[in-house]
């Protein structure tokens, strides 16, 4: 793509950045769930439950993580690591499409052990740095790390080594760590920088990187997330995935 259409496209995304990235969009959004809180563990792991939902009708995924949550007395830090055996029968009906009860006990129980050694879910990730396919294949092996892991449960966390976008993974990480001080993502992880995050990839942001001449691979893959994020880095290269609002607006909302 010629320099001038580059500047052209900054400008284009920039304004829809502006447009999306805003308080307004966070009610019909999943970041809504983690928003519901105020400390900082409460909000990673109503954070960590909504992204890992965030697959289908958002209205859906919303209402289905804020079950959740009530299920967890609305306090999901303090159920996470004080719940009594008794505590867990009320979430045995518990199901968001593939997500079953047997991934959300195991799930729980790998956030209680974790919760047992550190003060937050951040070293879930950094510390097997330095980059974020590192932290993501990483936190794939830590998360099913315990004895009882199950099988199942695997498909519902994503690594760059299994080939895939991680595009849950990578939403998460941008809620958690990007902060550009308007009120959306909430910057409460310091270890990895926004520079380093990697753009949320779907099919409705493919589609449109692809049409906007972004992206050439075929493949909604890691290695397309790669290309991608590495063309928004020439548009900004300390915060490439403010981006992913602008991309996310136009595929989703306006149809692009």
């Amino acid at each position: 793509m010629p320099k001038k259409s580059t500047y052209y496209l900054k400008d284009f995304l920039d304004s829809k950045v502006a447009i999306y990235n805003r308080p307004d969009f966070i009610p019909g959004d999943p970041i809504s769930v983690p928003h519901r809180y105020t400390q900082k563990q409460d909000i990673e792991i109503a954070g960590l439950f909504a992204a890992l939902f965030s697959w289908g009708n958002r209205t859906a995924i919303i209402q289905k993580s804020i079950t959740l949550m009530q299920l967890m007395d609305d306090a999901p830090y303090d159920f996470i690591c004080n719940h009594q055996p008794a505590d867990l029968k009320k979430l045995m009906e518990f199901q968001y499409r593939t997500f079953n009860t047997t991934d959300l006990l195991y799930t729980i129980s790998f956030l209680q052990q974790h919760y047992q050694q550190y003060q937050s879910l951040e070293p879930a990730f950094s510390q097997w740095g330095p980059t974020v396919a590192d932290m993501l294949n990483g936190f794939h092996h830590y998360f099913f790390s315990l004895e009882d892991a199950p099988t199942r449960t695997r498909k519902h966390i994503a690594a760059p080594e299994k080939k895939s976008a991680c595009k849950r993974l990578n939403m998460y990480l941008r809620w958690m760590v990007r902060k550009d001080n308007i009120g959306v993502d909430f910057g409460i992880w310091k270890e990895l920088q926004p520079a380093q995050l990697i753009c949320p990839l779907d099919l409705h942001v493919a589609r449109v990187a692809k049409r906007l001449n972004m992206i050439h691979r075929k493949q909604t893959d890691w290695l397309t997330a790669i290309e991608l994020t590495d063309y928004l880095r020439n548009l900004d290269a300390t915060d490439p995935v403010k981006y992913d609002f602008a991309l996310f607006g136009l595929g989703i909302i306006e149809k692009y």
